[in-house]
C-alpha cells in the first residue's frame, strides 16, 4: 500500500510541485485554499456564488495524465470584448459541473475522472463566502485575497472573516497521512489560509505524521521582505501554535547575478538565504540542495529533484 501524503497550498506553487510528485509511488491528497477573489475566479465567485476554482483547476491540470494540448485548452483564457473575457476554460467547466452536481467536491471528482487524475483533489471548504482578511502594520484591515496581495504594507495578521466549514474529507486525510507538506507558494494567501482553520489546526496538533515545509525561492513584497528560511519556518510555527515544522526543504542555488538584479529591480523580490544557526535553534531538519532552475527568465524549482527529496524523506520516516 502506498504511503499517504497530504499537500496543502494554492496558486502556481502547489501545481508546479505536483507535476512530478504525482509520478512517485505515493497516494496524494492535494488540499487547496479557496479564498481567491481575483481575475476569472473572482468574477465567477460573484456571479455564481461559489468558492474559488482557479487554483483547483491548476492542480487538476498538473495531476492529469492526459496530453499537453488538452491541458493547454483548460488553461486557455478568452480574449474578447464579451463577458467571457479573461475566463479560463477549466474554470468554466468546474462551475458548470458545480451547477450540475450542487457540490464543488463532486465537480472536482468528475473533472478528475475525465482528465485521468489518479490522486485526490479537495477544496478546503465548499463555503462560497470564505473571505480572507488581514491586519497590516499601519493598523488597516484589508478584506479579500486580491486586495491583500495588492497592498504593499507589511502584514501583521492573517485570518478569515468567518470561520470556514472545513470538509470532513480534509480532516480525515490529515488523520491518515504519513507526511504533511506545506507547499511553496504565497505564504500569507496560499499556505497560511489552510492552517489557520481551527479544525485543521486541531488535527495537525494531533497527527503523528511529520510536517514538511517547502520554502519559496524568493521573497514577496509586503509579505516576506528580508525573510530568511528560518523566518518562514518561525512564522508558520506561530500560526500552527501547538505543532511545529519537522523538516524544511530550501534551495542553496547560486542564482545568476543578472537574474537576481532583474527580480530585485523589477519585482522587488530577493532570493531567500538559508540561516543555518536559526534553523538549528528551531529544531527543524534542513534539507538543502541546488533546486532552482531558470525557465523563460523566471526562477523555478526543479520539480523532479524536489519530488525526489520529498520521497527520500518519506522513505526515511
Amino acid at each position: 500500500m502506498y504511503k499517504k501524503v497530504v499537500v496543502f497550498g494554492g496558486g502556481t506553487g502547489i501545481s508546479y510541485l505536483l507535476k512530478d510528485l504525482k509520478n512517485f509511488p505515493i497516494d496524494i491528497t492535494a488540499v487547496i485554499s479557496v479564498s481567491d477573489n481575483g481575475q476569472s475566479t473572482g468574477k465567477l465567485r460573484k456571479e455564481f456564488h461559489t468558492p474559488a476554482v482557479g487554483d483547483i483547476r491548476k492542480v487538476i491540470t498538473s495531476l492529469s495524465g492526459i496530453d499537453d494540448p488538452i491541458k493547454q485548452m483548460l488553461s486557455y483564457r478568452f480574449k474578447t470584448s464579451s463577458d467571457l473575457d479573461g475566463h479560463a476554460v477549466g474554470n468554466l467547466i468546474l462551475i458548470a459541473m458545480l451547477n450540475i452536481t450542487g457540490s464543488l467536491k463532486e465537480s472536482i471528482k468528475f473533472l478528475s475522472k475525465l482528465l485521468d487524475v489518479r490522486h485526490t483533489v479537495l477544496p478546503i471548504s465548499e463555503d462560497p463566502n470564505v473571505t480572507l482578511m488581514c491586519k497590516d502594520d499601519k493598523g488597516n484591515i484589508i478584506e479579500g485575497e486580491q486586495q491583500i496581495t495588492a497592498s504593499k504594507n507589511k502584514i501583521e495578521k492573517i485570518y478569515y472573516k468567518e470561520e470556514p466549514e472545513v470538509l470532513t474529507e480534509v480532516l480525515e486525510s490529515i488523520k491518515e497521512a504519513d507526511l504533511i507538506i506545506l507547499s511553496m507558494g504565497s505564504l500569507y494567501t496560499s499556505i497560511l489560509p489552510n492552517i489557520i482553520c481551527q479544525s485543521i489546526k486541531k488535527e495537525l496538533a494531533k497527527t503523528k505524521a511529520p510536517i514538511m515545509y517547502i520554502c519559496n525561492a524568493v521573497t514577496q513584497p509586503g509579505e516576506t521582505d528580508n525573510f530568511t528560511v528560518g523566518d518562514h519556518v518561525k512564522l508558520i510555527n506561530n500560526y500552527l501554535e501547538n505543532k511545529r515544522i519537522d523538516a524544511v526543504i530550501a534551495s542553496n542555488t547560486k542564482v545568476d547575478s543578472e537574474i537576481a538584479k532583474k527580480y530585485e529591480n523589477e519585482e522587488h523580490k530577493d532570493t531567500i538565504p538559508i540561516d543555518h544557526e536559526n534553523l538549528k535553534k528551531l529544531e527543524v531538519e534542513l534539507i538543502e540542495d541546488d533546486l532552482i532552475t531558470v525557465i523563460d527568465n523566471t526562477l523555478r524549482h526543479d520539480s523532479l529533484k524536489l519530488s525526489s527529496l520529498i520521497f527520500s524523506y518519506l522513505m526515511r520516516h
